[in-house]
Formats: C-alpha cells, structure tokens, sequence
C-alpha cells in the first residue's frame, strides 16, 4: 500500500506500480476496487461520484415539487418514475463511492452540512410546469453527454453505474423533449410557456457542463487516467450540437443571439456568465438554501425509518447466528 505524506508518494515501488497502472488503462483495462491505484485517482474518483451522487438526490427537488400539481395522471405517474429514478442513481453512485472507501456516512454529513457539491444547475427554480419538461429535455439531455462519456472510464464500478443510469436517463430526456414540443406546437399561451422555461433554462444546461477547458485545472489529469474521455467543452458542443437544431425545429428561440454553426460544424456561443455560476456553486443561487433545508428536513424526518431497517438488519443477524 503506497502512502502519502504531504502529497509526496513514499512508497519505494510507487513509479513501477504507477507505469503499470497506466498502461492498464491505455490498453483499455477496468481498474476494480481491489486493484492498486494511485491515491490521487482515489481521491478524484470520490470527489466526482459523491458529487454526482449528492446531484442525483438533490435533482429529485426541483420537479418533486411538481408531482401534486401534474397536469393529467399520465404526467403525474411518469413524473413520480422519474423521481424514483433518480433516488436510484444516487444508491448506485454512494455505492460506487463506498467501494473506494469513502462512507455514507461521511458522503451523507458532507451535502447537509453543505460542504459536498452538487450540480449548480438543481439551484434555479421550477417556476411552471414547462420547466418540468424543460429539465427533462435540457438537464437530462447535458447529463446524458456526460454520462456517456463516464460509461466508459477506466474505474469499473462507476462504469457500470453509469450505463444502467444512461438508460433510464434515456427515458427522462425523451419525455422531457416530447412534453416541450407538444407545448411549443400548442396554444399560443402554452408555446410561450414552453419559450418562457427555455429562456430561463438553457444558459443554466451550458453552465452544468463545467467551466471551460481553460479554468479546469483537473481535466488534463482525468483524461489521463481514463477517468474522463472528452473535456467539458467537447461535451458543451456535443450538447449544442443536437439540442439547437431540435429546439430551433420546434419553434423556439434560443436564448443566445451570438448562436450559430460554424463553417467546420462546430457551434459558436455567446459569453456564458461564469460569474453566475461559480456565485451559485459557492452557495449564493436562488434556491441553495432551500435545497439544503429540504434535504436536511428528510433526513430528521426519516430517522425513524433507518433506525427501523437497522433494527430490522440486527435481528436477522441475530437470527441467524
């Protein structure tokens, strides 16, 4: 086991152990739980999976709040799917997290306390219920580039989370898109609707891809190692890429007057406000507050019911033994 002491590996084997862990993983290789690695790929690897974690349990917020207020049934139950959903994918990620020694406990106390990161983009409000359906086509739709690209790092348990999550997340970009579009070819009060939510969404979609290549000091290091295949930026414009000319397609108007294609392909963007989103991640969005009092308000609230399930678990043991 390599130790580290001020940030200086001291194991004497550490460069012959390091070489042939990357070469595993230029030759395409899983790295699993019980193989060595370098404690700064540890480390990496649970700071990005907790904080995916954390935004799948925190990104069931914003559109729960919608589940009483649906439209028709039929909206109401996938609405309440997907919210189940995405409380599975956090049980996935906390489990990927756990097996590189990270606890839920730790995992747990770090997102109340508001000291863990989630994604800036679950701290802008659901104002109609257009948004719900712009979250589905838009978050869901940024979330999907950047899961893709994590079902195939080189870490073997998030690898295989994330292909299970790329398909149900599958399912919430297609009802997203197909909500909005039914709007936007609707009456003129739900196409405004629907024009309202993408203007108040689709700057925030860009933001959640990560700041640009530039003011991302980690990513040369992630890529690296596998542990991230594309840059945000190469994400941002695959992103871009299919969702502008399906909203264009749909009659809306994309917030960004700077948009268009380039001759090679590629999508030119106006200014993204890095301002606002590094403010909002540092804890000063519209709704950070109210996310961490929800999250904090269910975990007093269902202390009965862990307390419950480990009781639960101690008489099987004791049953059993």
């Amino acid at each position: 086991m390599s130790v580290t002491i001020a940030g200086v590996e001291t194991d004497p084997a550490y460069e012959a152990k390091l070489a042939a862990f990357e070469a595993r993983i230029a030759a395409g290789e899983r790295i699993e739980p019980g193989d060595w690695m370098p404690e700064a790929y540890r480390k990496q690897l649970i700071r990005m999976i907790s904080q995916h974690a954390h935004s799948e349990v925190v990104g069931m917020l914003p559109e729960g709040e919608w589940i009483g207020r649906a439209p028709s049934l039929r909206r109401k139950l996938i609405l309440i799917a997907k919210v189940q959903d995405e409380a599975g994918h956090g049980q996935y990620l906390y489990h990927a997290a756990e097996t590189l020694g990270a606890t839920r406990e730790e995992m747990t106390e770090a997102l109340l306390t508001g000291r863990a990161k989630y994604s800036s983009v679950f701290n802008y409000p659901t104002l109609t219920w257009a948004d719900v359906g712009m979250i589905g086509w838009l978050v869901d739709g940024a979330a999907i580039k950047n899961q893709t690209m994590l079902a195939r790092c080189s870490y073997g348990p998030y690898s295989r989370a994330m292909v299970r999550i790329c398909t149900e997340e599958t399912f919430h970009h297609k009802q997203g898109k197909e909500m909005v579009i039914r709007y936007a070819q609707g009456t003129p009060k739900q196409r405004q609707m629907a024009q309202d939510a993408l203007d108040r969404w689709w700057w925030p979609s860009l933001m959640m891809l990560g700041p640009h290549d530039s003011d991302s000091p980690n990513t040369p290091q992630l890529v690296k190692w596998g542990i991230k295949t594309k840059t945000n930026d190469e994400v941002r414009q695959e992103f871009i890429a299919e969702h502008a000319p399906e909203l264009q397609e749909a009659g809306l108007v994309i917030p960004d007057p700077e948009l268009r294609q380039n001759p090679d392909g590629t999508w030119h963007h106006g200014p993204i406000d890095w301002d606002e989103f590094w403010r909002v991640v540092r804890g000063d969005g519209i709704c950070n507050k109210a996310r961490l009092e929800a999250k904090n308000r269910a975990h007093d609230e269902g202390r009965w019911v862990r307390e419950a399930l480990q009781a639960y678990s101690e008489r099987g043991r004791a049953q059993a033994a």
